[in-house]
Order: structure tokens, then sequence, then C-alpha cells
């Protein structure tokens, strides 16, 4: 069988196994946001918490509780940093330097996981488990309920109320993430991913002397890092690492698990909107896009020529070769168009297009389907903006889901769409002018300048993947990167919930012979191609010096 060939049933046997869980899926979590009942577990929580589940909340109440719940997340998480050396199970390890306790308290909180330190060299059991791990769940619970919110913004009518974050945090965590990940990490540990608590300890000679692993509780980290988007790894190497993804089967197991509620959130969407329609629409459009970058990133590593490409069946070079082409190709489209930023393969030793793809991927937005609740609430506001241009063509005013979009809605849709950019191209303009950061780069032209403009990228998309080859564990990058994840996963969440508020407050209009249908395919393609030429316009010409450059010279 030609790799060609297996990544093309690798793709299909994904897609089926994506197919086959997207209903019962959705309609679950279409069924845990709209119950009024709660769990024992779950009414200890609230009662530990002083939170009343019952207690409906206008947009800047909700927007209080994410921020607040996220603000102390971070100083805790920073805190158990900061005395890792005092804690048992710590393996030895010191504790955290300031600033790279702050990026990476800033990254797990935000749900990006960017990291800068080896993980096997430098946290210990407690901050793996109890700290890194329990963000995992908490964040991605987080990005959920903001979706859920806007959600019930387009199907509430005449109230600002937007249900309660409390009851939202706590639901999608117990209800949804846990059992799903109690499940995946049994499947990876048949797999043959590791799940202990052992020691460092020695595996043999290497290069003239002794290697050491330390154990961990891999497997189950991993499960609810794929499934909640999150893409922190417990070894350096990430995905790579045979500890935490052992063979082809478990690399399929982690893609399906990245993909699986981002997809199954716009059934979710449709059953709460009252139109499974709307929510196939989005759908499409997410799985086009999807789908595309998938063909277009195994087409360029696999036609990639020379006799070195030829030889070993395509540009093999920083890949796992238990995966291959394809494998890798796959991961890596997967976990760039999601803010997953789990790698099995390094990113910055593909081709210079295929290097540019991923890059792309996370500059749409992460929208397609895009991270745990941030890849739906993304798409809604594109659709708004869909939807507004269409508007402009007729000279009708804009209409979604039965809410029109005025003066005040297309704002808040409009400052959403600018503050990442600005993040990453901003940052990525001061980082090269000044004279420190660029001695990070462990290459330079376009080479170079593309490993700066993927950090930021990364860090502000809430990604967390890296290009591999700068080196980012600098007071300038764990300061600025730490910035413009708080900022990019945090600001645009101020506009959704605001629009939230704005349209749940409207009257719904009747829908009548002039409206646009937006549960149509005409509109599903509006609404790929307004994603896709307000990402060229914006991210171009920094593509053009880097990725592009790099592409067309090779």
């Amino acid at each position: 069988m030609s790799p060609q060939l297996a990544g093309v049933l690798q793709l299909t046997a994904l897609i089926a196994a994506l197919a086959l869980a997207y209903r019962p899926l959705g309609d679950h979590m279409a069924k845990v946001y709209s119950s009024e009942k709660n769990y024992t577990p779950e009414k200890w929580i609230y009662k530990v918490i002083g939170a009343n589940p019952a207690a409906e909340m206008r947009w800047p109440a909700y927007l209080r509780g994410v921020l607040a719940f996220s603000a102390v997340s971070v100083l805790f998480l920073y805190l158990l940093q900061r005395i890792q050396g005092s804690l048992p199970g710590s393996l030895g390890f010191s504790s955290i330097d300031p600033d790279q306790a702050f990026n990476t308290a800033a990254s797990f909180v935000a749900n990006t996981n960017w990291q800068s330190y080896y993980g096997e060299q430098a946290m210990g059991h407690v901050v793996q488990t109890g700290g890194l791990a329990v963000q995992n769940f908490l964040s991605a619970a987080v990005g959920m309920a903001v979706a859920v919110a806007l959600v019930r913004g387009f199907a509430r009518s005449r109230t600002g109320e937007l249900g309660n974050f409390w009851a939202d945090l706590v639901r999608g965590t117990v209800r949804i993430l846990l059992p799903i990940s109690v499940i995946g990490a049994l499947v990876l540990v048949a797999c043959g991913a590791i799940q202990n608590f052992s020691g460092i300890h020695q595996v043999g000679q290497f290069m003239g002397g002794t290697q050491e692993w330390n154990g961990g509780a891999v497997a189950s980290q991993e499960a609810i890092k794929e499934l909640g988007t999150n893409g922190g790894g417990y070894f350096n190497a990430n995905s790579a690492h045979p500890f935490e993804n052992p063979n082809p089967f478990s690399n399929l197991f982690e893609i399906f698990l990245i993909l699986l509620i981002p997809f199954a959130l716009t059934r979710t969407f449709g059953r709460m909107a009252g139109s499974l329609r709307q929510g196939y629409a989005i759908l499409g459009a997410m799985a086009v896009i999807w789908i595309g970058f998938t063909a277009l990133m195994m087409w360029t590593e696999f036609a990639h020529r020379g006799p070195a490409f030829e030889i070993a069946g395509g540009a093999m070079e920083g890949k796992e070769t238990r995966f291959g082409i394809a494998g890798s190709s796959i991961f890596a489209v997967a976990t760039t168009l999601t803010s997953t930023g789990a790698v099995n393969s390094f990113h910055s030793s593909y081709t210079g297009f295929g290097g540019g793809i991923t890059m792309l991927g996370m500059q749409l937005g992460e929208i397609a389907p895009g991270g745990v609740g941030s890849g739906l609430y993304g798409m809604l506001i594109m659709a708004v903006i869909a939807v507004f241009l269409a508007g402009l063509m007729v000279g009708r005013t804009p209409e979604y889901l039965g809410k029109k979009i005025g003066t005040r809605q297309i704002k808040l849709a409009a400052c959403y769409i600018l503050v990442t950019p600005a993040l990453v191209l901003g940052f990525t303009a001061v980082a090269m002018a000044l004279p420190t950061p660029g001695d990070s780069m462990t290459n330079s032209g376009a080479h170079g300048f593309s490993e700066i403009l993927y950090a930021y990228t990364s860090g502000a998309n809430n990604n967390g993947s890296a290009f591999a080859g700068l080196n980012a564990d600098t007071q300038w990058f764990n300061t600025t990167i730490g910035i413009a994840m708080l900022l990019g996963r945090f600001l645009p969440m101020v506009f959704v919930l605001a629009l939230a508020g704005s349209l749940a407050e409207q009257k719904p209009v009747p829908e009548t012979a002039g409206t646009l249908r937006t549960d149509k395919p005409l509109y599903a393609g509006l609404l790929v191609g307004t994603i896709l030429i307000i990402t060229g316009l914006t991210y171009f010409p920094a593509l053009a010096l880097g990725p592009l450059a790099e592409g067309l010279a090779s």
C-alpha cells in the first residue's frame, strides 16, 4: 500500500468516526446545558464555591465570573510552580523561575499550553497533575461556557440573561469532559501510553552516558490535553514521544479526540437554536476548510521534489517514522486549525509551504473546527460578518437567526476579529525591531522570521504549538507571549459576551421572502469565502515575508 493511499484511508476512517459520534455527543451537550437538574457531586461543588446554579446572569455578570475564575486560576497555578521545590512528588526539581511560572500559568489557564520548558526536566507530579492537568479541564470548560452563552443569545429574546457561568462551568467539566477523558485515557493505556507516579530512573546507555526518564500520569493528561484542545505535553517531544503517542492507532485516536467536541458543538448549536440546519451550515463551512487544508498539507509534504525526499517518499525530516507523512500531516492540520497545539512532528521541519499552512490555520482564528467552545463562537462571529456583507450587497438590514445585525452588533464583531491580528503583528514587529529577541532565532532570513511570527501567532490565538528553532525561554518571550496569550483569550470573550447580551435583548424578526437563508450551501460558501478573504487581507504581507518566501525559494 502506498503512503498516499494509507493517508487517504486514515482520513476516511477519521471522518467516519467523527460522523458516528456527531449526533449523540451534540445532542448530549445540548441537554447538559439546557438541563435544570443538578447531580449530587455538582451540588457539593456549588456549596463549596457559594454559587446558585439557578440564578440567571446578564452578560456583565457572566463576564465577571469568567474573568474572576480565570484570574484565581492563574494565581493558583503560578504559586504552585513557585513552591514546587518544597512540595512532595517534585522529583527533585526546583521551583520555577518567576517569568516562566507566569508564562506557564497564563498559558494553561488561557487554553494555550505554550511550553517554554522541558516538561520531563522541570515539572514534578504535583504540578503536572494537580496544576496543569486540572487547568486542562477548567480552561476547556470556560471556552464551552462562553460558546453556550453566545448560542443562548441567539436563541433567547427580550431578555439579557445568558444562563449561569458557574453552572455551565461545572456541568461542562463533570458531565462532558471528565467522562470522555476517562474513556480516552483507558484507550491510550491500552495502546501503550504510560500511567504511573514513578520517579526518575535510568533506561540504558545513550551516546556513552546513561539516559534517564521519569514516569507520570501521562495517559490521563494526554486524553484531556487532546479532548480539551489544550496541547501541553508531559514530555518536551509532546505527541511525538512514544510514552504519549505510542503507535499509528493512538495517533489517529488522538486526532479524533482533538476534533470531537468542536465539530459536535455545531449540532449543539443547532439543537439549542431550534434549527439543526443552521448547525449543519456551520459544520459544512468548518469541514470544507479542514478537509481542504488537510489535502493541501498532504500534497505539499508528499510532492516536495529532490533526491532525499524521493527516497524517503516525501518530506520526512522532523517526522516520526511510525506515523509517516500522512499521519503527521493530518495531525498538524488538526492541531493548528483547533487551539490544541499538540504536535507529533516538528513544524519547523515541514516544507516552506507546509509550515505556512500550519501558520495560516491558526491565523484563520482556529475556527475550522477550532478550539473547544472558542471554535464555535469564533465561527459564529464570522457568520455575523458574512451576513453583514451579504446585507450590504443587497441593500437590506442583515439578520441572523431572526436577530438584526445592527451597528452595535457589527462593531462588537469587528473588535473581535481585530484583537488577535493586532497582537500577533504588533508583537512580531517589535520583536524583529529590537536587537535582543532576534538572538533567540536559530535560523536567519525567511525561516527565522517565521519562527517569531509563528510564536506570536500561536500565543495570541491560544494554540500553543511551536515552530521549533526559537529559544523562547527568555524574559522577553516568556513575558510578551504570556501577555499575548491572556489578551488573546479574554479580550475576545468580552466582545463575544457583549454581543450575546445584545442579541438576547432583541425581539425576533419574522422571516420574509427577502430574508437571507443562512442554512443553505450558498451561505456556507459565502462564510468560507469571508473567512479566507479577511485572513488573507490581514496576514498576507507577513506570510509573504516568511513561509511564502521560503517556499518559493526552495
